[in-house]
């Protein structure tokens, strides 16, 4: 069974250990993963905490096995556009999972203001892009607020509510 979670505490260590993961990682700029210290871990979390609900951390799991994470970011600035994410260890892809969690993620940011979501998954991530087609996102011209990474190349893509 499925359970889609806001991340506390608890979490931490997960989420540590899945942002260390370089396999997870590698499309979004660290193939050796990323490297975070428990105070580091503390601090982001104190931020998503005080953001909510424009900002929310999900943790997502199999029964009692953590499978990764999801997450939306609402920018008010922006005409309410939200960005989404979604990150999963290898064992837990290709089975259903990461639909049914970011399409909470987007069902909760939509919730609270959203007017349209969107992501900007690398070029190079094929099973992401066919994911978030299959949920509806189109791909568009990046939106002129929204500086490109030069380090990191991607694809922007939204859906409308």
């Amino acid at each position: 069974m499925i359970t889609i979670k806001e991340t506390t505490a608890k979490e931490l260590d997960n989420v540590k250990a899945l942002w260390a993961d370089g396999d997870v990682m590698k499309f979004v700029g660290f193939p050796d993963g990323l490297l975070q210290t428990d105070d580091e871990m503390k601090a982001w979390l104190d931020w998503i905490e005080s953001q909510r609900p424009q900002v929310n951390h999900y943790s997502i799991f199999d029964g009692s096995v953590y499978c990764g994470e999801t997450f939306y970011s609402i920018d008010s600035k922006h005409g309410n556009s939200a960005s989404m994410d979604i990150k999963l260890f290898g064992f837990a892809r290709g089975k259903g999972i990461a639909a049914k969690a970011l399409s909470y993620a987007i069902e909760q940011a939509c919730e609270n203001g959203a007017e349209k979501v969107w992501v900007d998954p690398n070029p190079n991530n094929e099973k992401a892009l066919a994911l978030y087609k299959r949920l509806g996102f189109v791909q568009k011209p990046r939106p002129e607020y929204l500086a490109e990474d030069e380090n990191i190349a991607s694809v922007y893509m939204e859906k409308q509510k």
